[in-house]
């Protein structure tokens, strides 16, 4: 108890480095997550400049505000996200790492495995199944959003 980790995979109808770009425009994930279905309410890049490793955000979600960082970025392939919730008194409750490692396809496709890692502590330990359910709803979320971005924007263009 404590660990939750998995993996989904999804591919997109996008190329790599523009499936790796919409993953790692932070700000960008307000015009293509879900307004339904996920606890991400908004999300917003505290730190200037492009994002790279070390860029700092804010999600907001339904459970509150949720700090992280951008943990490894090495486009098109690789991108980690390290995000953490602590109590007021400053321990440390929860911290996840979505990851995203994308791989080109031949028909001009491109492969999402989106790799999860959690850790709980103290009390949240005990809430370790429940949090993985949330989790995996959550992540698939994602991924269908993801890919649903890449849908629409086929059919707008001429």
């Amino acid at each position: 108890m404590g660990v939750i980790e998995f993996e989904l995979t999804r591919t997109v109808d996008a190329g790599i480095e523009d499936a790796f770009a919409r993953l790692a425009d932070i700000d960008g994930h307000n015009d293509w997550m879900p307004d339904k279905g996920s606890m991400l309410r908004r999300t917003r890049q505290t730190s200037p400049g492009p994002p790279t490793r070390g860029t700092t955000y804010l999600d907001e979600t339904s459970f509150g505000p949720t700090p992280g960082e951008i943990a490894k970025y090495e486009p098109p392939h690789t991108l980690v996200y390290h995000w953490w919730d602590r109590s007021k008194a400053g321990k440390l409750k929860l911290e996840g790492w979505p990851a995203y490692s994308l791989e080109k396809v031949d028909d001009g496709t491109t492969l999402v495995r989106h790799t999860a890692r959690m850790q709980t502590y103290g009390l949240y330990r005990l809430a370790t199944p429940l949090l993985r359910r949330i989790a995996i709803k959550e992540r698939s979320a994602t991924l269908e959003a993801l890919a649903a971005s890449f849908d629409r924007s086929q059919q707008t263009e001429p």
